[in-house]
């Protein structure tokens, strides 16, 4: 029976980045991943999988009932975390893997608020579950999986927009990043709670 959990739980992990209701998670993710190159594709892979912790452990101190957060504050700074990744682009003039460093701790901070927001939905299907190891364990692999996967999307088509289009690197970042910034600001003034 647990490979059976695992295999559920992985669905929902894998759906909660790569489904179309899920444009905050893969906004987040492009705006961590807006400044890097496919150069620099373990420093990614390293960024990704501190988002995927800092999303796990809220999840699980929700999921053990330690820690509860209003649903309508969680939504308004999930896009805020969004537009703060995007708007700190802004300032990198230096894409080196020292100038970019601030992205791990954004990621894993950021992380916790993103796994609040799903932790609400989930928190009831887990808590039944007699497997909650297995049902954690397979939404956080799920979920890194989606990542990944999104993650070589965004590195082919930085890759394109540099290599083939010679768009320069600046210039991309800024472009995602104000698209992301545009999009993120507009969905957290539409969920402000009070």
């Amino acid at each position: 029976m647990p490979l059976a959990d695992f295999l559920f739980y992985f669905k929902l992990g894998w759906s909660h980045i790569v489904s179309l209701d899920a444009l905050d998670h893969q906004l987040f993710v492009l705006a961590l991943v807006a400044v890097y190159t496919s150069k620099n594709t373990k420093q990614v892979l390293i960024l990704v999988t501190a988002f995927t912790i800092g999303h796990s452990l809220t999840l699980l101190l929700s999921v053990l009932d330690v820690i509860r957060f209003s649903s309508s504050w969680v939504e308004f700074l999930i896009p805020c975390t969004i537009f703060l990744t995007a708007l700190s682009n802004f300032f990198k003039k230096d894409f080196s893997i020292k100038a970019v460093n601030t992205n791990y701790y954004l990621a894993l901070l950021f992380g916790l608020i993103h796994g609040m927001g799903f932790a609400n939905s989930v928190r009831m299907m887990l808590a039944k579950d007699q497997n909650i190891g297995w049902g954690l364990l397979g939404f956080n692999v799920g979920l890194e999986v989606g990542q990944i996967v999104f993650v070589i999307i965004i590195l082919f088509f930085t890759w394109l927009a540099l290599s083939v289009f010679k768009i320069r690197r600046r210039e991309w970042v800024i472009f995602l990043s104000a698209a992301v910034f545009s999009l993120a600001l507009k969905m957290a003034l539409e969920r402000i709670p009070f």
